[in-house]
């Protein structure tokens, strides 16, 4: 029987209690203050339902991760990266970019990132928890992501495109600008054959934990109810994106360069 979480205290069921069917499913209930939010992050669990089902917590083996410095940039990448007219910035508009992932795709009837959701995440972002890269052509958004960073650690939630290649070109950047700042792993959820050609493989969800418990078990204090919580910043710098477009690949452990 799937677990049903009340709103206190902030605890979560072991993640090897998760259901084989469907993958992942760990509980229900709980909610979407930042204090439930940190302590899912914290320890490999994030949130995922569509409108009119109750709040889903999820954490998947095996988990799809991109290890900075194994990002994959093929040579059509590094051009667009170098001569596409990009500009990329970190922070510059959350709003825009989650409301950006958030829009409906051809390929999918609806959208998880419900209203609810959107406020959540935002209310993380003015924390300080929540982060967003944007990708701009002048001053028109044309792709971006957004997620959650910790220390090292950086929990993608979604990307978008509105131009060919934008959203490569926001994970790259992130990966490089990590790569070269002590960055050590991109949480990327579930396996997609998009984030595979980047470089992002699955690992086994005991090895994902383990990562978490060896680089945020001292940063992380014990969960509180209310929004004054304590969190890591992250290693690098999101002011410091847009020089990754130029960055040679493998100079500083940021990325293979691939025909």
């Amino acid at each position: 029987m799937l677990p049903w979480l009340p709103e206190l205290p902030v605890r979560f069921p072991p993640v090897e209690s998760a259901l084989d069917d469907p993958g992942g499913l760990l509980a229900a209930g709980g909610d979407l203050s930042p204090a439930w939010l940190l302590s899912a992050y914290r320890h490999g669990i994030f949130p995922w339902y569509s409108e009119g089902q109750p709040l889903l917590w999820w954490s998947p083996d095996p988990r799809m991760v991109l290890f900075p410095e194994e990002v994959r940039v093929r040579r059509s990448l590094a051009k667009r990266l170098r001569n596409g007219g990009f500009t990329v910035t970190g922070d510059r508009d959350f709003e825009a970019v989650i409301t950006a992932c958030a829009a409906p795709r051809d390929d999918e009837p609806g959208t998880w990132i419900t209203p609810e959701m959107a406020r959540a995440y935002g209310r993380l972002h003015a924390l300080g928890a929540a982060h967003s890269v944007e990708v701009w052509q002048g001053e028109t958004l044309v792709g971006g992501l957004y997620g959650i960073a910790l220390g090292p650690v950086f929990f993608g939630e979604s990307m978008f495109s509105r131009v060919p290649d934008a959203s490569k070109v926001a994970l790259a950047c992130l990966a490089r600008t990590m790569a070269a700042e002590g960055g050590r792993l991109i949480d990327c959820q579930m396996h997609t054959a998009h984030l595979a050609s980047l470089g992002a493989r699955d690992i086994a969800r005991a090895a994902f934990i383990g990562y978490l418990d060896e680089w945020l078990d001292d940063a992380m204090p014990a969960p509180r109810s209310d929004a004054r919580l304590a969190f890591p910043p992250p290693a690098w710098s999101f002011e410091r994106l847009d020089a990754a477009r130029q960055m040679p690949p493998g100079a500083t452990g940021g990325g293979r360069l691939e025909q």
